[in-house]
């Protein structure tokens, strides 16, 4: 590729390396395990996980409400930069704000964390949709793979210096472990806001004309059209139900990992460390699946990350030991990003390219409705059964869903009617 393009290829990979650490110290690490220890305390571990599972799918159907609808008007007006900014600093700010929540404010801890997630999440949105304006569709499975390596690494590597903080406190002039976190969130925003800026300066997309009331109007006239021509696009909406399904399998297992080893009682250190295993083996092994991806197809990376993922479910419903759920941090390390990068990029080449922040909308609305069911349905099983170990087994069924909707996606045809719109 010409140096211009590469430079906007890695600008915009980086983007990925910026918000992962919010995926990571944030909503992977340091939340669960500072809501159930600090602001949640005295709390029975089922109700904490009930709250957590209900913060997360909340702010996932506020994305789901307003991602489509934006996505439209950013198609429109040429304004998906725009709106990824917006919603980053949404993310960073509320991260940073979570420095200031007292011991035992559990709802103000929540309602940061929503707004933050919810920035988090459109802001991935709007980035995924400039995946077509950065690369040809020939380099789209390795370039997607690229952003998702150099977020395992990026947020690994602020993760590993967190964890630090909290472990030797001291060397950071830090009271405890508890104000290292608190630290920590700060030291998030920071990061997310520092390697923002190479998508705002060297990232350009296609311009578009007209007067902003113009844009709005246009964004909820395409959102319309696109709604009366869903009999057209069967095979787009059918890969969305599929990816619907198998990612609230893996979001779900994301973000109530930690909760999970510690309602079975394993040692919060212990549980951080296995989550710094899995950033450092998904940066080559989301290389590889692009890879792969070129090679094979995107859709036989997904399936096999797929098989993986129903392995590791079922493994994590029987294991006793921290050991374990090492090797299980390692082998969800190996296709965590595989099945990310290569559903983004085989999305890509199914939808118009004109209409991508519109499209990918509905992609982060079905990834993000999805985790409005995941993990509520593991804290309410978890509520009847009273017991983590069944609630997990209840997300296998994601998985096989997911797969058996993505075999009967005919992608081919998909692309041929998107090349129609």
């Amino acid at each position: 590729m010409p140096k211009h393009q590469q430079r906007a290829v890695w600008s915009w990979a980086f983007y990925d390396w910026a918000n992962s650490a919010f995926a990571t110290t944030v909503m992977a690490g340091f939340f669960p395990l500072f809501f159930k220890q600090y602001w949640s305390a005295g709390n029975a571990v089922t109700v904490s996980t009930f709250q957590l599972g209900s913060a997360n799918s909340l702010a996932g159907l506020i994305v789901v409400i307003l991602a489509p609808l934006l996505g439209a008007v950013a198609d429109q007006g040429g304004a998906k930069k725009r709106f990824l900014l917006t919603f980053a600093c949404l993310g960073i700010v509320m991260t940073g704000g979570l420095y200031w929540v007292e011991q035992g404010q559990w709802l103000m801890a929540l309602v940061l964390y929503v707004l933050a997630t919810i920035g988090f999440s459109a802001s991935i949105s709007f980035s995924d949709s400039l995946l077509v304006e950065v690369a040809p569709e020939s380099r789209w499975d390795r370039v997607s793979a690229l952003g998702y390596a150099l977020g395992y690494l990026g947020g690994g590597l602020l993760f590993a210096v967190n964890v630090t903080m909290t472990l030797k406190p001291q060397w950071f002039g830090l009271a405890d472990a508890a104000e290292a976190v608190r630290v920590s969130f700060v030291t998030v925003a920071v990061w997310w806001a520092l390697f923002s800026l190479p998508v705002i300066l060297f990232v350009k997309e296609q311009p578009r004309h007209g007067g902003q009331g113009r844009v709005w109007s246009r964004g909820f006239i395409q959102l319309r059209d696109t709604f009366r021509e869903i009999r057209r696009l069967r095979q787009v909406f059918l890969f969305l139900l599929a990816y619907w399904f198998y990612i609230d399998g893996v979001d779900t297992i994301v973000r109530m990992a930690v909760d999970y080893g510690m309602s079975l009682g394993f040692d919060a250190n212990s549980l951080i460390v296995a989550l710094l295993v899995t950033q450092f083996v998904g940066f080559p092994a989301a290389i590889i699946f692009g890879r792969l991806g070129e090679r094979y197809g995107a859709r036989t990376g997904i399936y096999i990350a797929i098989v993986v993922y129903i392995g590791v479910t079922l493994w994590a419903t029987t294991m006793d030991s921290v050991i374990e759920f090492y090797g299980l941090a390692m082998t969800i390390g190996l296709v965590q990003g595989g099945i990310q990068s290569l559903s983004r990029s085989c999305y890509a080449r199914i939808i118009p390219v004109d209409k991508s922040a519109e499209f990918f909308g509905f992609y982060n609305m079905l990834g993000k409705f999805a985790v409005v069911l995941g993990p509520v349905m593991m804290g309410v099983v978890g509520l009847i059964s009273d017991s983590p170990r069944l609630a997990l087994l209840s997300i296998v069924v994601l998985f096989l869903a997911g797969g058996w909707l993505l075999s009967r996606v005919d992608l081919d045809q998909a692309r041929r009617n998107s090349r129609l719109l």
